[in-house]
């Protein structure tokens, strides 16, 4: 793939956040299905998931690193950055009025704090697509 070490970084963002919090998913699914909804059982599973997400990261950029050597955003990189995040951002705005309803209609913090997260992922894996879009696309 030849591509600048920017649109590598954002593949590893993509890659590692689809995979570890799907990863987290699909553990707290199991432990809501043996009947878990209190939100402090799922601390040590959530402190798990952000340690791995940042040494998979970590380790990543490092490897991507070495491979080509990183340069410093340009403006091209930079304007593809905000039209993501424009572009993206009305899902984590959903997602948190959604939450603020919730809280609001008095339902578990269970189900409040994974909606924010899920819209936090949901919001960050179309920035990191609709970026990756816009470099494929030559913008």
């Amino acid at each position: 793939m030849n591509s600048s070490f920017h649109e590598r970084s954002i593949w590893i963002q993509l890659l590692s956040l689809i995979g570890v919090l799907g990863y987290y998913f699909i553990a707290a699914w199991r432990m809501w299905e043996s009947g878990e909804t209190q939100i402090g059982a799922y601390v040590p599973l959530f402190i798990s998931t952000v340690v791995l997400l940042v040494v998979v990261q970590v380790v990543a950029h490092i490897a991507a690193a070495l491979i080509s050597r990183p340069e410093t955003p340009d403006e091209r990189d930079r304007l593809i950055g905000w039209r993501a995040a424009s572009r993206s951002a009305w899902i984590l705005a959903v997602g948190t009025l959604s939450a603020i309803t919730l809280m609001v209609m008095g339902v578990e913090l269970f189900w409040i704090a994974h909606l924010l997260l899920l819209a936090m992922l949901l919001a960050e894996t179309t920035k990191l697509t609709l970026q990756l879009t816009d470099y494929r696309a030559g913008l």
